[in-house]
Formats: C-alpha cells, structure tokens, sequence
C-alpha cells in the first residue's frame, strides 16, 4: 500500500492512502474525538463529534479517507466550540443524570465530556420521558441515555448471524429496539460487550452494575490532592465578602467547600462570610464579591432567594450538578407536577389512614412546574460541575475570581458525579 502526505492543522502528516482519517491522524499524534467509530467497522457518520474541516468543507472525519495533499482543520476554535455544542445537545436531548448513572466513570460521552471542558450546556434541558425497557433477558436499555450511534447494531449479533439491536420509527422519534427472541440467545459475554462498546449507560446487563469502586472506573484517573496554598494578596485592602446559599439540593456542596482541613484557617484570614448558613446570617448585611449557589430552583421561594443573591453579589457562581443543571431533584421533571404531589401525598405507601392531604398554605413556597437551572432565572458568571465539586476546584475558582490567581483543576476533580 502506497504511503501519502496530507496536512492537519498545518502539520504534514503521513499514512497509508485510502485510511480512515480517524486512525490516519492517530497514527500521528493528533486524536480526533469520536462516539460512534470503530477501526474495523465502515463509518457510521452518527455523532457527529469528530467534524473537521475538508479543504474548506465540515465533514464527520470518520468518514473520511486520506488521500494524497489533504488540507484538513481539526482543532481550530470554531470547530472545538461546534464540537462541544454537539456534545452539549447529546447531554440536554437525553436524560442523562450522571450522579445516578451506573456507567458514570465508564462513560465515553462523560469523559469527552471533561475532556472538552463542558461546565454548563447553553442549551435548556428537554426532559422527556423515554422507556427503559427491562424485557430482555440480559439486558436493560434505557432509552433516556441512547445518542443513536449505531454501535449495537453493527457489533452485536448471535452466533448465528442475526442482528439483536435494530431502528424502530421515524425522526425524533427514533429509538433503539430489541429483538426479545436474538437477545434470549445471547450469552453473559456477548451481553457484557454489548454494555462495553455503548458510549453511554444505555445498555446494562442485568446484575453487572456498579461493579467498580471510584478510582478503579476507566476514566477515573487518582491523584493525591494538593494541599491549598493561598497567595495572600488583598487587592481591595479588605478581606473579601462571601454569601453562600442552599436552594434545591441536600447540602453537600457546602459540605465539601468546608472539606479543606486546615486550609480553612488560611481561608479565614482572607474572607469573611456574610449571608450564609454557615454563619446563620439571615439577611445580607453588606454587599459582596461573591455569591456561591448549591442547588436549582425548583419552588418560589428559591426563585426569590436566587434573585436576592444576583443583587448583592458582584459575581455569582452556580455550584455542583443541581445549581447547573437540576441535578437529581430534577427527575421529577419528566413527570408531571400533579402526579408527583399525588404519588407524594395521597398515594404514598408510607401515608397514614385520613391523613392522605397535600398541604397547602399561604406561608408554603408554591412548587414550580419543573426544576430550573440557576442560569435559566438570573445571570450566573460561573459554573463548578461535580456532585459535589472537590473543595480544590471550589477554592481554586474563589482564589481566581479574587485574587487574579492562575489556577488549574486536576482530572480527578473535574467530575460530574
């Protein structure tokens, strides 16, 4: 096979002609992201994720074979911001709640995920109530998770030859179908690969979830934590006000910006915390610098509290997946309010006789049609992702925004469970 010369991002490059650029530009150091490629497969051309330019043209790259004087673009700013708005629509189009996914550590669309730095999606959040379908003898497919990348149709097959996975409708409403009868006659291995080559958590084999510890899982990647070292310089000639706040989630995020041992006491001659339940101050007595929010809005008490925080705070900062995003609490979201007060309050198991009543009064925050994110009611300046965020990347981010320090966040600490 003849060897040719092509160009990415104006490196001359070689391979053998008629290879698929995917594995062409592997082959010289240049890794082109991908959810749907496999080496021995023809491309699928389904995610999207590996775009590049083709002498002047967007094209999926895995479609793509190197010829002799290729000009190809693969990491230009355009590309990586319409890259990650690709994986961002991945995110908002499915359900995918990550701190409660048994594949989140294993997740290849999780890791390219960090890979690209993803804080926040610029796109609202579709939830929409897709089946998860337990039939199967081997397997469960959750359709919230499935990004439609083929891989299941063309890798996993019978001894004898017959499809298992396969398309059923049209448009939006594409999904995933099973043949029940080819899935019967799968064995444990073959139902394990299936769960493997899906990107996602969408496919799980029965009995086989949450067989890794944290660290031990493919993307996890252990470091030992650096100890915080705080540059003391007051540029305000003051120490720096602080508020904190908890709308709708369960207080871990500020469980871990405490989590810092004895950095704390460094922290206490550099800051001073006004409103905040971590000093019982009701209501803001000064202004402040900034304003660090764990947990959505999902009633109207949130609401007024989150706008009372953008007025008193320079910068706001959204904390850990229910600020960003909903996080857990928004799974209620796929379901309507009136059946979760009900299944809540008159249909509970739980529920004592003649006591089956939904409260309501004046004083009760009213319950909002759904949970919102913090950036989709007021301006938020910046986003931590985790659930929760490691007390590092919280301070590191303070120490930023205050004291103009670089800092940089270590893999292990960028996560979204």
């Amino acid at each position: 096979m003849k060897n040719i010369s092509f160009n990415i991002d104006g490196r001359i490059c070689s391979a053998t002609k008629g290879e698929n650029l995917i594995e062409a530009a592997k082959q010289n150091g240049i890794f082109i992201p991908t959810l749907c490629h496999f080496k021995h497969l023809n491309p699928l051309g389904s995610c999207r994720v590996c775009i590049v330019n083709l002498n002047g043209h967007a094209i999926a790259g895995c479609s793509v074979f190197v010829e002799e004087g290729m000009q190809i673009e693969v990491n230009t700013p355009e590309l990586l911001d319409t890259r990650k708005a690709i994986l961002e629509m991945m995110f908002v189009e499915g359900n995918h709640f990550c701190p409660s996914c048994e594949k989140s550590g294993d997740c290849q669309m999780q890791n390219l995920a960090y890979e690209t730095g993803i804080r926040y999606t610029r796109f609202p959040h579709l939830f929409v109530d897709r089946i998860v379908d337990a039939r199967p003898e081997r397997i469960v497919v959750n359709q919230n998770r499935c990004i439609k990348c083929k891989r299941c149709f063309e890798e996993v097959e019978t001894n004898d030859g017959y499809k298992v996975f396969n398309f059923s409708n049209k448009g939006n409403k594409t999904i995933v179908s099973i043949d029940y009868e080819q899935e019967a006659k799968l064995s444990e291995t073959q139902a394990e690969y299936a769960m493997k080559i899906c990107p996602t958590g969408s496919i799980l084999v029965k009995g086989k979830t949450f067989s890794k510890p944290f660290g031990d899982r493919i993307f996890d990647q252990v470091s030992e934590g650096k100890a915080i070292a705080f540059d003391k310089i007051n540029k305000k000639g003051r120490k720096m006000r602080i508020a904190t706040t908890s709308l709708a989630g369960c207080f871990g995020c500020h469980m871990s910006l405490l989590d810092i041992d004895l950095g704390i006491l460094d922290v206490i001659e550099l800051v001073e915390f006004n409103k905040s339940p971590l000093t019982d101050i009701k209501k803001f007595t000064q202004h402040c610098d900034i304003g660090l929010v764990e947990g959505g809005c999902c009633n109207t008490d949130n609401i007024e509290v989150l706008r009372t925080f953008r007025e008193n705070c320079d910068v706001l900062i959204s904390v850990g997946e229910c600020a960003i995003w909903g996080g857990v609490p928004a799974i209620r979201n796929t379901i309507p309010v009136e059946d979760c007060l009900r299944e809540a309050y008159l249909e509970s198991l739980t529920s004592e006789e003649n006591e089956t009543v939904i409260p309501y009064h004046e004083d009760i925050p009213k319950i909002l049609n759904k949970v919102y994110p913090n950036h989709e009611i007021v301006k938020i300046d910046y986003h931590i992702p985790g659930c929760p965020p490691n007390a590092n990347h919280i301070w590191n981010v303070v120490k930023n925004i205050l004291f103009e320090e670089e800092f940089s966040v270590v893999y292990p600490e960028f996560k979204y469970d």
